[in-house]
């Protein structure tokens, strides 16, 4: 997640989502339905932690699963503080990479034992390399793959084309896609025509799952604290988390 986003300041609260009649009517789906056993779960993340932010909640219900899982890391992240002295991006790069890292531990799951990749896309720019990004997932996914991506709709451009190169490779492949919102909690409105409320299902967390995603967060140091060098609110203000760290995370399917 990287706040070049134009979205007002604090966007829909959580209140407002919590009266929302279309997000209520959502119905449930298991973890096994949507990683049935025996399946590989690939997870395309534009930054280094928007698989926290997405499915933070999925990947520790993974942890007994790890063998199953391979994380895909298109940016890592060096564009979230355009800039700041504090976070020049060399340092920001290295920051965020440790985060992750960090972030993935607290969800239970071992990086030694998980095929993990970064591809060190630019941040802020993953579009103009969209055909490098479905050849490689095209000769990387199978047929009974589970590819999930955040949404190709998300209102962020890097949110996007992520999206729209994970459907494409899906549908060259023959994976399953799952798409996953993370900032359209910010721009959206509580019923709002533009989500596709049919293709919604609300994967509730179990206590367990929240707690360790909520301690996956709070690893992205970097995103949580204001930048004095140049007055900049932190990216993930309480806000934002109030909406991420809802006791489900909302998938389309």
């Amino acid at each position: 997640m990287t706040a070049s986003q134009p979205f007002g300041v604090q966007g829909t609260s959580l209140r407002d989502w919590q009266n929302s009649v279309a997000l209520s009517g959502v119905q449930p789906v298991t973890l096994d339905a949507l990683v049935p056993s025996g399946s590989r779960l690939v997870v395309l993340a534009p930054h280094p932690d928007d698989e926290v932010l997405a499915c933070g909640g999925l990947l520790a219900g993974l942890a007994e699963r790890q063998n199953d899982l391979q994380l895909i890391s298109v940016t890592d992240g060096e564009g979230s503080h355009p800039g700041s002295t504090q976070w020049p991006q060399p340092r920001l790069r290295a920051q965020r990479i440790e985060e992750s890292g960090c972030a993935i531990a607290s969800l239970g799951l071992d990086a030694s034992r998980i095929s993990w990749h970064r591809l060190g896309m630019p941040d802020g720019d993953v579009a103009a390399h969209s055909e490098s990004l479905i050849a490689l997932l095209s000769q990387d996914l199978h047929a009974g793959d589970i590819l999930l991506s955040t949404w190709r709709h998300d209102g962020h451009c890097d949110h996007e084309a992520v999206g729209h190169c994970a459907a494409q490779a899906a549908a060259n492949t023959g994976a399953t896609l799952l798409e996953m919102p993370v900032w359209a909690w910010h721009w959206a409105e509580p019923n709002d025509p533009r989500i596709p409320w049919d293709r919604a299902r609300k994967l509730w967390l179990s206590d367990e799952q929240q707690l360790r995603k909520r301690q996956a967060i709070t690893a992205h140091i970097s995103q949580l604290q204001a930048d004095p060098s140049t007055g900049a609110a932190p990216v993930l203000d309480s806000t934002t988390l109030q909406r991420l760290l809802q006791p489900f995370e909302l998938v389309f399917i």
